[in-house]
């Protein structure tokens, strides 16, 4: 029987990389802090040293910390992590939301991505392409008047994610569409908390439907204008201040 239940304990011990993620992405630890030091993380967490190496090589490998001969290993400044790679990715969807810096870093991203691809839909989008974007539109207003449980709600996020998606897609560009799968989970936690905390969630609706028109118009301007103001909303949700280095938002447009 003891021999049997080693390889659930092998199993199931925890993760260095996964322990360390959750405190640097929540904020626990900024860039310029230094993380616990090997023989520290092998007596909390009960793993041996090989093991733990391996794990900080993860992070060393994404970006996240750097090691230092005979100091330790540092938290790297988010520049330098490399939020692309999909275990970076991963780790952000499941940790980032707590931490305010971070979330400012990707809205200052999207803020000078999305409305560029807006404006490039407006000009591209297909009969089928609004088609995709209405119909997550429509799912937005569904599950926001009608749903009554916290798994409802959830749709509300998962088809406001959808409709930021089809405008990628409308793009005709295949590296604007790759691009919106792969930053798929980084809109998703935007989305997601700053509709829980939306004071006015009528009002983040009518954003979004004034892209869906304006790219339906085919109005480029307008369109650029209107998902600058969809991110506006976010940011007043999540009482995050809007990038001022933002490209886009003093530029003369077409």
């Amino acid at each position: 029987m003891t021999v049997a239940a080693k390889p659930s304990q092998t199993s199931s011990k925890p993760s260095v990389a996964e322990h360390l993620a959750e405190a640097i992405f929540s904020g626990r630890y900024q860039p310029g802090d230094f993380v616990p030091k090997e023989i520290d993380l092998c007596e909390q967490l009960k793993i041996n040293r090989p093991a733990v190496r391996s794990d900080l090589r993860k992070l060393v490998d994404a970006g996240i910390i750097e090691r230092i001969s005979g100091h330790g290993s540092k938290v790297r400044p988010y520049d330098d992590w490399r939020i692309l790679d999909p275990m970076v990715t991963n780790w952000m969807t499941r940790y980032a939301a707590p931490n305010p810096k971070v979330l400012h870093e990707i809205l200052k991203f999207r803020l000078d991505v999305e409305p560029y691809v807006a404006m490039i839909a407006a000009t591209n989008a297909k009969a089928r392409d609004l088609v995709a974007i209405e119909e997550a539109f429509e799912g937005m207003g569904q599950n926001l008047h009608d749903a009554e449980s916290p798994e409802e709600r959830r749709l509300h996020s998962d088809y406001d994610v959808a409709f930021h998606e089809a405008i990628f897609k409308a793009t005709h560009n295949i590296v604007w569409t790759q691009l919106s799968h792969i930053l798929r989970p980084s809109i998703h936690i935007l989305i997601s908390r700053s509709n829980v905390q939306a004071s006015d969630p009528e009002d983040s609706l009518e954003r979004h439907r004034r892209v869906m028109e304006c790219i339906r118009a085919r109005k480029p301007h307008e369109a650029f204008l209107a998902a600058q103001d969809v991110l506006r909303g976010t940011a007043d949700a999540l009482g995050v201040d809007m990038p001022e280095t933002a490209l886009g938002r003093k530029l003369d447009l077409p």
